[in-house]
């Protein structure tokens, strides 16, 4: 009995030291903003979302044409972007990533390009014409940068990587069932050990490769299960590591190891913290709060710590009661 409770002991006490390092509790829905409206401040359809450096939040106003930035409590700071093909004018942006250099990255999906400005919304450039060409894009998606300034995109069926001026580096996918294939390229992540997370959307999976798209593995199936997915979108990777993951039509965001070992989920509730449709999932540098364009509303959660020693002894002390 001595020798199975010491190994019962050393097992809770090294989950609990797991867990510790990944950070132990929950994500407590805070706040929400905005209603669908054209005004200044108001959100019609937010699909994409990024953190910049000034701790603004950008939003991508998709039916109004326009990117918008707020406080992390939504508080309203300024917008840019009318319809229209021209220079700082958007035709459906969907994607918005912040550059290590500070500038944010739309893709301007309609027009079929990705376009990049200063955080105040001053144009700088742009690439991309319609094609399937290198470089080119027929249905745009979302983008995310990699430490050394490489910016990732997913387009239609595969994943082009560029430099952050835009010249085209390189590009992996095509559609299909298998490995390294797509039926609909997603949200994209990049973890600091530079690997890319991408989200296979039609085929309801996480895959995930090397900076140059070499396959390394994947998660998920079609199903409502925790861990499996329905038609997910948006993806991020937490300072961490851990992998975020806008489950769109389960209405959740689910989070997982590197590897996809499930740590948790939230949204899938009822009450104000409930997601309808989330379509991304932009965490704040710390990793301490997350943000979710939801339908008309960016809806936001702060991580409240847990203290798991107390809960592990309990466990230990139940074994034994």
């Amino acid at each position: 009995m001595a020798l199975r409770l010491t190994l019962i002991f050393a097992a809770f006490a090294a989950a609990a030291g797991a867990a510790a390092a990944a950070g132990v509790g929950e994500w407590v829905y805070e706040g929400r903003w905005n209603g669908s409206s054209g005004g200044a401040g108001q959100l019609n359809d937010p699909r994409g979302a990024d953190v910049g450096p000034n701790g603004y939040v950008y939003v991508t106003d998709y039916e109004n044409n326009r990117i918008q930035y707020f406080t992390q409590t939504g508080d309203y700071r300024g917008t840019w972007g009318v319809t229209g093909s021209s220079d700082g004018q958007f035709h459906r942006p969907l994607g918005i990533a912040i550059s290590p250099g500070g500038y944010v990255y739309v893709s301007d999906a309609g027009n079929f390009r990705v376009q990049y400005f200063t955080l105040a919304g001053s144009f700088v450039g742009k690439w991309g014409t319609e094609g399937l060409g290198a470089g080119q894009f027929t249905n745009v998606r979302y983008l995310s940068f990699a430490a050394d300034g490489t910016v990732y995109v997913t387009d239609a069926d595969r994943v082009q990587r560029f430099t952050a001026a835009g010249s085209y580096v390189g590009a992996w996918g095509v559609y299909g069932f298998g490995n390294g294939e797509f039926r609909a390229a997603y949200g994209v992540g990049v973890r600091s050990d530079g690997n890319v997370y991408v989200v296979d959307d039609n085929n309801n999976r996480v895959q995930y490769f090397t900076a140059a798209g070499a396959y390394l593995g994947q998660w998920g199936s079609y199903n409502n299960e925790p861990g499996d997915f329905q038609f997910p979108e948006g993806l991020d990777a937490a300072p961490n590591g851990d992998i975020y993951v806008a489950d769109t039509v389960s209405k959740r965001v689910q989070y997982f190891t590197a590897t996809g070992s499930l740590l948790g989920t939230f949204g899938d509730f009822t009450g104000p913290g409930s997601l309808s449709r989330p379509h991304d999932v932009a965490l704040t540098p710390d990793g301490r709060r997350v943000f979710i364009p939801d339908i008309s509303y960016v809806k936001y959660y702060r991580w409240v710590e847990a203290d798991v020693a107390p809960a592990s002894l309990g466990k230990i002390k139940t074994l034994f009661h």
